[in-house]
């Protein structure tokens, strides 16, 4: 059985994940528990192998999403991963993205815009990514920085950013009429779980590689990148392109919803196996004989 959202009391049947960590405008961010586990009331083995059991069905959603775009199919996904620094985001590109066929997954990072991103509007870059018919794109980070990082550092003026938040609804729309499937993440983590994490990786010799001291730099400014979260929450949660909070401190937890995120809406789709296009038997018996 599943924990409701509200009431943390046991349903009487599962909480789809899609329902459990949707968060629609007027969410406060603030009440929703990090460590929590919404819509799973297992605990970290359980959860370990029920995101192995998902394996499998994901793998065989995605190859029929990639079968119907060679038989004409206009489908595709965009998972949408954004969160602070040492979030989970590469832990979800592992254990969950991972976890299914690379031929039929378009993963692109963004970084900071390059010379020549920075001469086009913000979404040009955005849109060069977005997945091709039959494919999972997944955005490792996205255009919400335009409205996360340049709030928070002031670098362009705020008449300027602030217009982003409708730019980017009407681009989302625009996206799902072509056909794909939005799902937009955010990896919620708590400001003890966030310091705790980089203070292992200086522990250790084998995870220097993985700090950046800039990490602290912008824990600095913990307060004004929650009330960002909190402002793309209220202003790009639509109901074509909703957003989900995904409780980050168990890392276990965020990808198994992440990967429960991804059957779900898989699932939605249904996308089928084409017919052939050709006899059958005609082409058997021609092999039987070849």
């Amino acid at each position: 059985m599943a924990k409701d959202k509200k009431s943390g009391k046991k349903s009487s049947s599962p909480t789809p994940f899609s329902e459990a960590l949707r968060a629609d405008p007027g969410t406060d961010l603030a009440s929703i528990d990090p460590r929590s586990t919404p819509g799973f009331d297992g605990d970290k083995d359980a959860g370990k192998v029920a995101l192995d059991a998902l394996t499998e069905p994901v793998s065989e959603l995605q190859e029929r999403l990639f079968a119907e775009s060679r038989a004409g199919g206009t489908r595709s996904i965009l998972l949408v991963v954004q969160g602070m620094d040492t979030s989970g985001k590469g832990g979800i590109m592992r254990h969950a993205v991972g976890a299914v066929d690379p031929q039929g997954v378009q993963i692109t990072s963004f970084k900071a815009p390059s010379t020549e991103e920075q001469k086009h509007p913000f979404l040009w870059r955005i849109r060069n990514a977005l997945p091709t018919p039959g494919m999972i794109g997944v955005f490792d980070r996205s255009h919400y920085e335009d409205v996360l990082i340049v709030r928070v550092h002031d670098p362009v003026p705020k008449a300027q950013w602030s217009r982003r938040y409708g730019q980017i609804n009407t681009f989302e729309q625009g996206v799902v009429d072509e056909d794909t499937t939005i799902i937009k993440v955010m990896l919620h983590i708590s400001k003890d779980e966030q310091k705790a994490r980089p203070a292992e990786r200086l522990d250790r010799p084998d995870k220097y590689w993985k700090f950046n001291p800039g990490d602290i730099d912008e824990r600095e400014r913990w307060d004004d990148y929650q009330q960002a979260y909190r402002a793309i929450i209220d202003k790009c949660s639509t109901d074509a392109a909703p957003r989900y909070v995904v409780p980050a401190d168990r890392k276990w937890f965020a990808r198994l919803a992440v990967m429960n995120l991804l059957h779900e809406h898989l699932q939605q789709l249904d996308p089928q196996w084409p017919e052939a296009d050709f006899d059958v038997a005609e082409q058997q018996a021609r092999l039987e004989k070849s």
